[in-house]
């Protein structure tokens, strides 16, 4: 006959008080915000390495190598090109010399944000891994898939000032927005790759999704089209919605900083509190979203 051992009461309560006499903690707790910033600044390192090795990675068994991350969006730029330059005239109101680099400079910048969320939709669910090894900032992952993207635009901005001189776009003042404007989106895009990298890592079909979400967020964006040259025969509110946008907001922006044709009568009057408004609200809002989930990460 088999007897089963009584059941201590307070058992876990009396081993609670024990670990927290001896200084023992959970192990992953998620530890308090402003220690979390710490934590993440002290990583600072691994984060830069990390984005360093994966962009060199992303196209080493490619025979081109490298190029890949300047080619590959001028590629699609030039597919827009025939297709809505060309067939569908989407360039009407503004002349050839503004609509390719206009076309050119919303590809590139696009792309910086949707290569950041589709990085960051995988970031916990792709390195599962790294993540049950070793104890580190979670964030640190999204962050520095981020910065991978960052630095990829960062190339290809030597294609799109060729384009841009080669329309007729010289080097001016407005040029040096150009850094502003990619600090923004910068923070804005690592903001987004925070909150999808919280859900991907609970919904991992999001992955399978989110290419058909970003395509749809693309052609509201006006990346083909001037948004208030296309709605001039519509309704007043929907070109606000439109252009209160995130997405068309920082491509306004760097449109209006590198291209000589592209004035200020393009640029919606609230461009630049709306791109500082997206990044603070993003940004922070995805970092406290993030930090809410840390201990479940790598988890079940």
């Amino acid at each position: 006959m088999t007897t089963t051992a009584p059941t201590v009461p307070g058992g876990s309560r009396r081993a609670a008080n024990l670990a927290a006499a001896h200084g023992l903690s959970v192990s992953g707790a998620r530890p308090p915000l402003g220690e979390y910033v710490r934590q993440l600044w002290g990583r600072r390192h691994f984060i830069l390495a990390f984005s360093r090795a994966k962009l060199t990675a992303q196209y080493s068994q490619a025979k081109l190598g490298q190029l890949w991350q300047v080619v590959t969006p001028l590629l699609n730029a030039l597919v827009y090109f025939l297709i809505f330059g060309l067939i569908l005239n989407a360039d009407r109101g503004l002349e050839r010399e503004v609509y390719i680099p206009f076309l050119v400079t919303g590809v590139f910048v696009f792309t910086f944000t949707q290569s950041s969320v589709l990085a960051g939709v995988r970031a916990i669910s792709g390195n599962l891994g790294l993540v049950r090894a070793l104890h580190f900032p979670r964030a640190s992952l999204p962050i520095s898939f981020s910065l991978q993207q960052l630095q990829q635009l960062l190339f290809s901005m030597v294609i799109l000032v060729a384009v841009a001189v080669g329309f007729g776009s010289y080097p001016r003042p407005s040029w040096l927005l150009v850094v502003p404007v990619l600090a923004l989106q910068f923070l804005f895009n690592t903001g987004l790759a925070l909150i999808v990298a919280r859900m991907g890592a609970k919904i991992p079909d999001l992955a399978q999704l989110m290419p058909f979400v970003l395509r749809t967020w693309m052609y509201g964006s006006g990346v083909m089209f001037s948004i208030p040259i296309m709605l001039r025969d519509k309704p007043a509110w929907l070109g606000d919605v439109l252009q209160w946008n995130p997405a068309a907001i920082y491509m306004d922006l760097m449109r209006f900083a590198l291209i000589d044709g592209y004035g200020e009568e393009y640029l919606p009057a609230h461009a630049w509190a709306g791109a500082l408004g997206w990044a603070v609200l993003v940004a922070v809002g995805g970092f406290v979203y993030f930090w809410k989930a840390e201990e479940r990460y790598g988890r079940g």
